[in-house]
């Protein structure tokens, strides 16, 4: 049985091992820059960066649902998804539909505007989950970034 928890500090190894499973399947295993360390500083401090829920199997981490918050000057307070990343093993059980609910479960219980993420053009397999939940996807913004440290 899969349980959907709340990440703790003790759950960041294998929280990271699954950031950089899914760095691999994307090709930038080379960006991964953070390591445990970090992360504990980063998602357990006075005023944490991150939050994250896991899918535990066999006191196991399949799965791990990234967030943070965002806020956005037309619809408000948001719930960012910064990653779903269910171990390839895994795979096609329902464990990311578990994750997601629950970060839309989230989001409706502290009423925020809603989630919003990013999904990659040519990750036809995450593409057709999403349009599983009405999902508008935007294809007149342009994604920019702005590298500070290397």
């Amino acid at each position: 049985m899969v349980l959907i928890r709340k990440g703790e500090a003790k759950d960041i190894p294998q929280t990271l091992s699954l950031i950089k499973e899914l760095a691999l399947y994307e090709k930038a295993l080379d960006q991964v820059i953070v390591d445990e360390t970090y992360m504990l500083k980063e998602g357990f401090s006075n005023h944490p960066s991150f939050w994250f829920y896991v899918a535990e199997e066999n006191s196991s981490i399949i799965g791990i649902a990234l967030c943070y918050y965002r806020y956005s000057t037309w619809k408000g307070k948001r719930i960012y998804l910064e990653d779903i990343v269910v171990n390839e093993k895994h795979r096609s059980k329902g464990i990311g539909k578990l994750l997601f609910e629950q970060v839309i479960a989230q989001a409706k219980l502290e009423q925020l505007s809603g989630v919003v993420w990013q999904v990659l053009d040519w990750n036809e397999p995450a593409i057709k989950f999403y349009k599983k939940f009405d999902t508008q996807f935007d294809h007149e913004w342009v994604n920019c970034r702005l590298e500070t440290s290397k």
